[in-house]
């Protein structure tokens, strides 16, 4: 399920709502002010072009370099891309 302000961000960062289940599902998370925030390390990036196949996570490569932030009742919150190393 995603916000308003959700769905205007992926929009808006060219997230595509494939990735965003790819992102859920393979995806490390981490507890952050409340929230569930999920993104890719190497690891968990193995394991999704693993599970996705080669043609499927080559098209999704460029839109896994984001982080999501998802509420305690399952609401996508936000989405954006990653420029740099995230800080918890």
């Amino acid at each position: 399920m995603y916000t308003a302000h959700a769905r205007v961000r992926c929009q808006q960062r060219s997230i595509k709502s494939e990735a965003v289940d790819a992102l859920l599902a393979y995806g490390d998370r981490k507890r952050h002010h409340g929230a569930d925030i999920y993104y890719l390390t190497r690891r968990s990036r193995a394991r999704a072009a693993t599970a996705l196949g080669p043609e499927r996570y080559r098209r999704l490569e460029r839109c896994l370099n984001a982080y999501l932030v998802v509420s305690d009742d399952g609401a996508l919150v936000t989405a954006a891309r990653r420029r740099t190393r995230l800080k918890f």
